[in-house]
């Protein structure tokens, strides 16, 4: 199995260009398939996650065609099997995308029930029950959400909790559901934007994307577009806080400042310098940083997949930190790796509460999901000696050239497979 070996210690300095946003392009991906078209979609992230969900939609007999690392080609009028193999769906949460897009589009959809990071319980009642507000039976029959319906049509849908995945999946089926549909509490998070505007690019009829109140009048069929997706706010995050807590100097290119908002102010807050441009974001972190306390919140809220890289830079922090998680309870599982490395953090139920200490030091951990995994890399970089990152299959699923973009900043950081190369790498750096 792979693992991250780092020496840390070094300031991370220079710019880094950031790819084409991950949740945002799983959700794209699946709406693709809604048209007999072909969908010419650019900016894709060359991630695990994105490279699983095309093979699923290969799988069903869409045509997939991979122009380059960030550009695909898709056509979805040979699909000939509405039911996605659990094999896809066990590796990735998101696959449960293709639900929302098979039901609108050919009125049925097998999908079993998803896997993906184990981060806590992320219940799908919301989905099912937006899809049968629209008219379709929903059915869990041997582990997969069966969903058909003679016939589709608009309604007015109250989500119960605020979530993206089920907003996503309603509004996909419900752009093709005659009528009119009103989905209230609905996410307001970017990618849910960038979806309603892909399917607004393919001709549906969707407005208030981005507010809490989405509307959608059903149209009979799709077309054909080419589309560009948004840049990627966490990856973007992730090496905002990877310059602010090995005391650095980066230039975060190719991003919409809007979107960091929640983001910027917390680094503010606890003393570094952020710098905004159009589609840029320079962070300096000339001294030692200020304690804070950060609750996660749905968007424009202080986002759940920034939460373990802004624990590390508390765990540096001088004074004490006070972290709440209010999305996923299962979110702290870093803690224990973390306190490996000398950081002094308690857990109690959904909160952290977090002593700063003066310097952290290399250790062997183990990253137990995809943000916590990015977060110990930080950890490692900031630390004084070798940390030892396992597991890192989860951090591939949602970083592009994670280590090599690090480097490209002065990291000192290698993939490696064998006790050989960990060896090599130990010698190589003293």
């Amino acid at each position: 199995m792979d693992q991250y070996i780092i020496k840390g210690g070094n300031p991370l300095v220079g710019e880094v260009e950031i790819a084409g946003a991950k949740n945002a392009a799983l959700a794209i991906l699946a709406a693709a398939i809604m048209t007999d078209d072909t969908i010419l979609i650019e900016n894709l992230p060359d991630v695990r996650d994105i490279n699983v969900l095309l093979e699923a939609i290969s799988e069903i007999g869409a045509k997939v065609d991979r122009i380059d690392r960030s550009t695909v080609r898709i056509n979805g009028s040979t699909i000939q099997d509405i039911s996605v193999d659990y094999e896809y769906i066990k590796k990735i949460r998101a696959s449960y995308y293709l639900l929302g897009a098979l039901l609108g589009k050919y009125k049925k959809a097998e999908v079993p029930l998803p896997g993906g990071c184990n981060i806590g319980s992320r219940p799908i009642d919301q989905h099912l029950k937006g899809f049968r507000a629209l008219g379709a039976q929903v059915d869990i029959i041997n582990g997969a959400i069966v969903a058909k319906a003679d016939q589709l049509h608009g309604s007015h849908i109250f989500l119960d909790m605020v979530s993206v995945g089920a907003t996503i999946n309603i509004m996909m089926a419900a752009s093709m559901a005659p009528g009119r549909t009103i989905i209230e509490n609905a996410a307001r998070e970017p990618h849910v934007v960038d979806v309603a505007n892909l399917l607004n690019c393919m001709g549906a009829n969707i407005k208030g994307a981005g507010t809490d109140v989405i509307r959608i009048k059903g149209v009979e069929k799709l077309h054909g577009t080419e589309y560009s997706i948004i840049p990627d706010q966490i990856e973007a995050g992730t090496f905002m806080f990877a310059a602010a807590a090995t005391k650095g100097d980066v230039m975060v290119k190719n991003v919409i400042p809007k979107h960091l908002e929640a983001t910027t102010a917390k680094l503010e807050e606890i003393g570094c310098e952020v710098e905004e441009f159009d589609d840029a974001v320079r962070v300096v972190a000339s001294k030692r940083l200020r304690r804070t306390h950060v609750k996660t919140l749905p968007y424009p809220g202080y986002p759940t997949d920034m939460q373990p890289q802004i624990a590390v830079t508390l765990a540096l922090a001088q004074g004490t930190s006070i972290v709440t998680e209010s999305i996923f309870e299962n979110r702290f599982k870093y803690a224990d790796e973390l306190a490996r490395m000398g950081a002094n953090i308690k857990v109690e139920g959904n909160t952290a509460i977090i002593d700063g200490v003066p310097k952290l030091s290399g250790a062997r951990v183990s990253a137990p999901d995809l943000r916590a995994g990015a977060a110990l890399v930080i950890a490692g970089l900031a630390a004084e000696g070798i940390t030892i990152v396992d597991d890192i299959v989860y951090i591939q699923r949602g970083y592009e050239n994670f280590e090599e973009k690090l480097r490209s900043l002065g990291a000192e950081i290698e993939r490696v497979s064998s006790e050989k190369e960990i060896q090599k790498f130990k010698l190589r750096v003293g």
